[in-house]
């Protein structure tokens, strides 16, 4: 391939190439302008000697036959010059791994938008294509709501992969229904989201990943994801199963669909610009400017009016006879202003979006008259102090000479107390005769009666204390500490037990043992048959067990397990449901062991409400050249 193409070179005389948007592989994939149709198209370049060449140049012929208005089509495909080039339809919109950074979707949305590529997948493979790399990063909702879906047969054949991948479009269907409703990718082909949490070498299912998945959903993506050999064929064998049930769990694809539009009405996000001379392709974008800022080279404001700058609205009219005045914002209008700066100050101040400025600040108030800290000498070098009487003229001359008017003796003063600033010599306050202090404090004698009472009853009550502790031969201070309820210890629970091996053909596994592991007898001992492999995702099965019926539901503390042989892995399963299981799905994991020695105890972190209990081995210790497990008793305890 030529090293030197560059944005502005022109493929084929008539794709002129924008952006490169990633290199990897010996491929190059660049948005280019169609300069016929004036249109963004996508262009997959790869050296013409390329061993995927052939399979890429097959796959966009037969991509292209294929009409479904979810599908970003083929439009082109040749080989020019060193390069072999397919072009596809652009899209613009969020590809579900990026919807999904935000996190998980809710279930319904997610379960029509896979319904969607499922919808496609069912026509394809209708025609005898395959898509054959269906990941997070291929399915688009575009700016309208629609899922479109990218890449069909082409991308597979640029990672060198085969054309018929039928069976691998099934899986990947149900691990992008999971990737929606958990953010985790648990399908065979590669992406680059985060791996789906495994255990035994198998994806959890969706409700073990994130709480609340219905429950039609997470056995949807259990059956495909985690198939048990033997077990049978579980329905969802096609694109066609799938999608008939995720149209059902949504009801009305309609409904959801016209939601998604409405979701994503009015966008506003980045377009991708077009050819200088193509202005269909521009997106005009608003600018959101403060009140009072200039919009336009002649700088004026938004919205600016005949009065005050403000603008009617198109459409609207001033009524006749309306008070003109500067326009009143709405309430969700954000509001910004303008410096205003005062005349002959240095205060800055800020007009209002209704285009009235604050007024300046009011001028600071008179400073009060300073006051003397302390009274003025008395004149005459008289005293500072003197007794209230002299004020009203009662001096050496007795107290009757003030009331009849008249002020005589030597303790006339002819002011006020306590000392004379006029120098009249009226005494015509009336004269007031004092009452004898008292200095006795207002209820002071009920505090010491209150505090009396008080004094007593607690001695009463240290008395008696006292002699009921006497009575009964106790100590005063009690320095035995608090004693705790004990928590009762789990006791065991009686039960019956049977084989559990739904994936055996016949399903059974040494049937007339089973009882004897609840017969609390050690000597006595149920085992499995002897397996040329150990259990484990490429064994022949998964595990085989125990099913334990308690007899009705109880809170199952615990489960002890004694074993012959070692090391086991040992898991517990649960179920509430009133019939016996048939399947391992049909129960849930509370706890799993490894049994190195010959007991192991499986104890839940919280007590597993339960009516059915497996014993679940899913690794064998190696006996006699094979894998076989014995257990010789099971004690179920609550």
């Amino acid at each position: 391939m030529p090293a030197a193409m560059r944005p502005g070179d022109v493929l084929a005389d008539r794709y002129r190439l924008v952006d490169l948007l990633s290199e990897a592989r010996g491929g190059r994939f660049w948005r280019a302008w169609d300069q016929v149709l004036a249109r963004h198209v996508a262009i997959h370049l790869i050296h013409q000697d390329d061993t995927r060449a052939p399979g890429l140049m097959d796959a966009a012929r037969r991509s292209a036959t294929l009409l479904d208005p979810r599908l970003l089509r083929v439009l082109d495909a040749d080989r020019v010059g060193e390069v072999c080039y397919v072009v596809n339809e652009w899209g613009e919109g969020e590809s579900l791994d990026q919807l999904l950074v935000d996190g998980p979707l809710a279930p319904r949305r997610a379960a029509w938008i896979v319904s969607e590529v499922g919808g496609l997948l069912v026509n394809a493979h209708g025609h005898g294509i395959s898509h054959g790399r269906l990941v997070p990063e291929n399915v688009l909702v575009d700016e309208g709501g629609a899922v479109k879906v990218i890449g069909l047969g082409v991308d597979a054949a640029l990672h060198g992969l085969p054309a018929e991948r039928t069976s691998t479009d099934v899986v990947d269907l149900a691990g992008v229904l999971y990737a929606a409703l958990t953010g985790k990718w648990p399908g065979q082909s590669r992406s680059d989201l985060t791996p789906a949490p495994e255990e035994h070498g198998r994806p959890l299912r969706p409700r073990q990943v994130r709480a609340g998945v219905p429950r039609a959903l997470d056995g949807l993506c259990d059956e495909v994801l985690n198939p048990y050999p033997g077990h049978g064929g579980h329905g969802y064998d096609s694109a066609q199963a799938i999608t008939a049930a995720l149209v059902e769990y949504v009801g009305d694809p309609a409904a959801v669909a016209a939601a998604e539009m409405a979701r994503h009405r009015g966008f506003t996000g980045t377009r991708l610009p077009g050819d200088e001379d193509d202005t269909s392709e521009q997106e005009s974008v608003t600018q959101v400017l403060p009140v009072g800022q200039p919009d336009d080279p002649a700088g004026a404001a938004p919205g600016a009016g005949p009065t005050d700058g403000g603008a009617q609205p198109p459409g609207e009219q001033p009524d006749e006879g309306a008070e003109e005045g500067p326009a009143q914002p709405s309430p969700d209008e954000t509001l910004a202003g303008v410096p205003v700066f005062y005349d002959q100050t240095d205060e800055v101040g800020w007009m209002n979006a209704d285009g009235k400025g604050e007024p300046p600040p009011p001028p600071a108030l008179e400073e009060p008259p300073e006051r003397p800290l302390f009274a003025p000498d008395p004149p005459d070098g008289r005293p500072s102090r003197r007794p209230r009487h002299e004020a009203f003229g009662t001096g050496a001359g007795g107290v009757m000479g003030g009331a009849t008017g008249g002020a005589t003796g030597p303790g006339t003063s002819g002011g006020y107390w306590p000392w004379d600033t006029t120098g009249s010599g009226s005494g015509s306050l009336p004269f007031i005769e004092e009452e004898p202090a008292d200095d006795s404090v207002p209820g002071r004698n009920w505090l010491r009666i209150a505090a009396g009472v008080a004094l007593l009853v607690v001695v009463l009550v240290a008395m008696a204390f006292a002699f009921d502790r006497g009575r009964s031969g106790t100590p005063f201070i009690d320095d035995e500490e608090p004693t705790q309820t004990p928590v009762a210890e789990p006791t065991p629970v009686p039960a019956s037990a049977a084989d559990f091996d739904p994936q055996g053909d016949p399903p059974e596994e040494n049937s007339e043992l089973a009882p004897l592991v609840v017969d609390g007898d050690p000597s006595t001992t149920w085992r499995t048959s002897t397996y040329r492999q150990n259990f484990g995702a490429g064994g022949l099965k998964t595990g085989v067990g125990l099913l334990l019926d308690l007899g009705e539901i109880r809170d199952v503390r615990e489960v002890e397990v004694t074993l012959r042989g070692a090391p086991t892995e040992v898991e517990l399963l649960v179920s509430e449901e009133a019939e016996a299981p048939e399947v391992a799905a049909d129960l849930r994991a509370v706890t799993s062991g490894t049994a190195d020695e010959d007991t192991v105890t499986l104890a839940p972190e919280e007590p597993a409400r339960a009516r059915w209990v497996v014993v679940w081995l899913t690794s064998l210790p190696t006996v006699d050249g094979g894998f076989r497990g014995v257990v010789a008793e099971v004690e179920v305890r609550a």
